[in-house]
């Protein structure tokens, strides 16, 4: 099947009062950026490093219905999933913006609340010693919204045709990512090999 049977959706609202209550408001936010947040993050942002979290992926793998597809024809975006490492960037936003940014970011990547927000500790690239605790956006392998394995045919059909009503095409997405990571000196090996879909 290549949609899946039922949406998921849950009130964002408590799931944002609960970041905002472990931030605390006391220091800067930092937020790990591994897809469209590299390169549209849409708030300014007071540095940023190559960083990379450990015990989690970047996967196309989450059914969007809103920014990248419809409730009928479905697209992708993607999420981190428990497993393997996965290299990004981490951005600091000072601390009297963090709040409004928080809400922004609820705004951009929660309006159904199917993402599972966590705090990460994020080592820079530079420097291993040096880590942060970054926010970011992670996926249970057991959520509705995963897509699970599909296949090649699966995957030509959404390069081909998914659209969303806020943010465009999964293709344009997902190839935008990739050049991102590539201009950061990023290989993304599974990505480069579920591209080859859309030629």
């Amino acid at each position: 099947m290549l949609t899946p049977t039922r949406s998921v959706s849950r009130d964002p609202a408590p799931l944002l009062d609960e970041a905002l209550r472990t931030w605390g408001g006391h220091q800067d936010l930092w937020v790990f950026a591994y897809a469209s947040l590299i390169w549209r993050p849409e708030f300014e942002v007071a540095e940023q490093h190559l960083a990379r979290v450990h015990g989690w992926h970047r996967a196309l793998a989450m059914w969007s219905r809103i920014n990248r597809g419809t409730p009928e024809r479905p697209g992708l975006v993607f999420a981190l999933l428990r497993g393997g490492m996965c290299k990004g960037m981490v951005l600091r936003v000072p601390r009297e913006r963090g709040e409004a940014v928080l809400h922004q970011l609820w705004a951009r990547e929660m309006p159904s609340g199917v993402y599972q927000p966590q705090w990460l500790p994020c080592r820079f690239e530079a420097d291993t010693r040096s880590r942060v605790r970054a926010l970011a956006f992670t996926l249970p392998h057991d959520s509705p919204s995963h897509t699970g394995t599909l296949s090649d045919a699966q995957y030509q059909a959404i390069f081909r045709d998914r659209v969303g009503g806020r943010y465009g095409h999964t293709l344009d997405y997902a190839r935008q990512t990739l050049e991102s990571l590539q201009a950061l000196g990023i290989r993304d090996r599974a990505l480069e090999k579920l591209l080859l879909h859309a030629r």
